[in-house]
């Protein structure tokens, strides 16, 4: 018996979900009829597609192999799909965008809501993590990162430059030591990412300041802007970011100002799918303008 599509729908869902449960939430069915099907499958192919593990459910050499030939059967019925939509004109269907908290919060907004304004039939969503989101997983269809991957069957493309300054409220500097150099920064409190979360060495600023320690640490963006908008201390922030928060002024621009890049990410095979393909296009050409507007304003 030959698998159909729906026999590699179950088998990329457990593959992608390593667990009976995870594909069973993804694809609105029992995990024990998944574990039959997959069963069901292994008999069909003569050959064991996982490793059963307390851990959860990992490919053998077999399933490493049947993985490739499942996702661009999930292409080429995407590519169908979109072909009798006739979506020649008008986007349609789900998008999902992950994306590191700043860009999530401060960007993609502005961007994705233009996108929709001129393609109401698209779901846009927007997974702001403090990691990277698994794209073999299939937690999105689309990453922004900070640092290109090292490996994978991806496709990567650099969205545009962003800067970083040290900042603090002006109310802040009014009533705190003067700052005339960098040797002046250690003296004040330092707002940043927690050091042992930080899941991208791009995302690493702490020597920037000359300081040693984070006093006022989160993992996430929108929060160190919210110690900094309480006259907390010195932090250190996108460009991007400060129209959003009124009162944050720049200190030492010259001796401490970062650059920083971000990149698109997307499964290889999805290039090859209209819809996805003008999205990816459409983000890339949004977050630059987007990026060029908002630092223009500071």
């Amino acid at each position: 018996m030959e698998p159909d599509w729906d026999d590699l729908k179950v088998f990329l869902a457990v593959a992608r979900g390593e667990s009976l449960s995870a594909a069973g939430k993804a694809l609105r069915r029992d995990p024990a009829t998944v574990g039959r099907r997959v069963a069901r499958l292994e008999e069909a192919l003569g050959a064991p597609l996982f490793v059963r593990a307390p851990t959860g459910y990992g490919l053998t050499e077999a399933g490493g192999r049947l993985l490739a030939h499942a996702e661009a059967v999930e292409q080429a019925v995407a590519r169908g799909a979109e072909a009798l939509r006739g979506e020649a004109a008008g986007l349609s269907g789900q998008v999902r965008i992950g994306a590191p908290d700043g860009c999530a919060n401060y960007l993609l907004p502005q961007v994705c809501a233009r996108i929709h304004a001129e393609h109401p039939g698209l779901e846009l969503q927007i997974i702001a993590l403090p990691r990277v989101v698994n794209l073999s997983r299939r937690e999105a269809d689309f990453a922004i990162t900070v640092s290109p991957p090292a490996a994978g069957r991806l496709t990567v493309q650099k969205i545009t430059d962003y800067r970083l300054h040290l900042v603090a409220h002006r109310d802040y500097l009014e009533n705190a030591p003067k700052i005339s150099a960098l040797e002046d920064v250690p003296q004040h409190p330092i707002v940043g990412y927690i050091p042992d979360m930080i899941f991208d060495a791009e995302l690493d600023y702490l020597a920037e300041t000359g300081a040693v320690t984070v006093a006022l640490g989160s993992s996430a963006v929108s929060v160190q802007l919210g110690f900094l908008r309480e006259r907390a201390g010195l932090g250190i922030a996108h460009d991007f970011s400060l129209p959003f928060v009124p009162g944050l002024v720049k200190v030492l621009p010259e001796a401490v100002a970062l650059t920083r890049s971000y990149y698109l990410i997307r499964h290889a095979g999805d290039a090859r799918i209209e819809r996805l393909s003008r999205v990816g296009d459409m983000l890339i050409a949004g977050l630059r303008a987007e990026v060029a507007r908002l630092e223009a304003l500071t």
